[in-house]
């Protein structure tokens, strides 16, 4: 039941957030700013679920802990999101064509922060971290990767190896990130690098959401498997990659912390003594 309630909090808070996040679009400044407040207002919405119905402190979204969790998960984000695009364009199949737009750059900021925020509310906040309680890290990582893949299949140009790719590269990388760290700012900024990057500075399809106007005017070239095709990069086999390894690294971590939760085994009948 308390799952039930924090699920219909925070969905409902993130549907009407993302609503006027996309109608505005068209205008980047006041995309940016009623992102960042959509972004803001579901923080507040899960701590405050949270809070009331589990009587404890929401620690894996601790204020305090808010800036140095969004900087470090922001890096990382934009150091995969490089890595990835320099090895296309080393490839020759990413060219930059010229500046693209600062105030475009400005709109996707505030529109990939609401998204990154409430998907991982959702996916990492609710759906890992409950899971997880009930059948331990491991089985927790599987599901909410696949219904994390499964969930971009509803974009208008996915594909079913899309989803596939996000869902190895993207939602087993993001729940092993929050079971390395037990904070959803790291993952949430490494969500929200990784996005911006792709579409606030490569000006990249994301997710198969079509093209964006970033701060480059950019194309990309050449096959599938290294662009991504209409999916966009996050179909290439490069994040892909990118993604298996700081997934290995993620769960290294976890390990090394004492963090993974173990599966949970039924207790064995007692036999009573004669």
């Amino acid at each position: 039941m308390r799952f039930v309630l924090q699920f219909v909090v925070v969905v409902a808070v993130a549907a009407v957030g993302g609503q006027v996040a996309t109608g505005v679009q068209g205008n980047p400044w006041v995309s940016l700013v009623v992102g960042l407040i959509a972004a803001a207002v579901a923080a507040l919405a899960y701590g405050w679920i949270v809070r009331r119905t589990e009587k404890r402190e929401v620690t894996e979204l601790a204020r305090s802990k808010a800036a140095g969790g969004l900087a470090r998960g922001t890096a990382i984000g934009l150091a995969m999101f490089a890595a990835v695009i320099v090895n296309i364009w080393f490839l020759g199949d990413f060219h930059v064509d010229g500046y693209g737009s600062v105030s475009g750059a400005l709109g996707i900021l505030g529109f990939m922060a609401a998204a990154a925020t409430t998907e991982e509310l959702i996916y990492r906040g609710l759906l890992f971290r409950w899971v997880e309680k009930v059948t331990g890290t491991w089985l927790a990582l599987l599901l909410s990767g696949v219904i994390f893949g499964a969930s971009h299949l509803f974009n208008p140009d996915a594909t079913l190896w899309g989803a596939t790719a996000i869902a190895l590269e993207a939602g087993f990388m993001l729940g092993a990130c929050y079971a390395a760290t037990r904070s959803l700012w790291v993952t949430i900024g490494l969500h929200f690098g990784w996005n911006f990057g792709l579409g606030g500075i490569a000006s990249a399809t994301v997710s198969g959401n079509g093209d964006s106007k970033g701060l480059l005017d950019t194309t990309l070239s050449g096959s599938d498997l290294v662009t991504g095709g209409a999916f966009g990069p996050e179909g290439s086999l490069y994040t892909l990659t990118a993604g298996v390894v700081l997934t290995v690294v993620f769960l290294w971590l976890a390990a090394r912390r004492g963090t993974i939760v173990p599966m949970r085994r039924k207790s064995s009948p007692r036999v009573a003594v004669q």
